[in-house]
């Protein structure tokens, strides 16, 4: 699995013109799926996640996380994470696997950050989605299990 996170002060995603989730200060977590990823791995995503220092505390320096400045998550699935674009122009998506797979370990992340009490919220498996992003900082962190 890999996850690109970046810590926000606002974000949205919308599905044919409705928003489908949105949030203030948190994170934006783009997740892909490859084959042979696991539940382990997700639950692994979540608590590193929700545990993550990309915040900053009192003095200014990157030591709080989610929970510290009670922050949320923009969950948005993205097989576009795992292309092969190394030959040709036409970048290559077999290593993202397939929809039913991704679909329940994406769902698995989810309910591995609410179980990490990080509100959450999220786009639509597999649809056209907006996603509007105020990346602050900019602090952009790629995950990787």
């Amino acid at each position: 699995m890999r996850a690109l996170i970046q810590r926000v002060s606002q974000a949205s995603v919308q599905v044919d013109g409705d928003v489908v989730g949105a949030i203030d200060r948190g994170v934006v977590v783009l997740v892909g799926v490859t084959h042979g990823d696991t539940e382990a791995q997700a639950e692994w995503l979540a608590r590193k996640i929700a545990g993550l220092r990309i915040f900053e505390d009192r003095e200014g320096k990157m030591n709080a996380g989610l929970l510290d400045v009670e922050g949320a998550a923009l969950l948005v699935s993205q097989f576009t994470l795992y292309a092969d674009a190394r030959k040709g122009r036409r970048p290559s998506f077999t290593d993202a696997a397939p929809p039913e797979i991704a679909e329940a370990l994406v769902e698995h992340l989810i309910q591995g950050l609410r179980d990490h009490h990080v509100p959450v919220e999220s786009g639509v498996f597999g649809a056209h989605m907006l996603v509007e992003i105020h990346n602050d900082g900019p602090v952009t962190i790629l995950l990787e299990c």
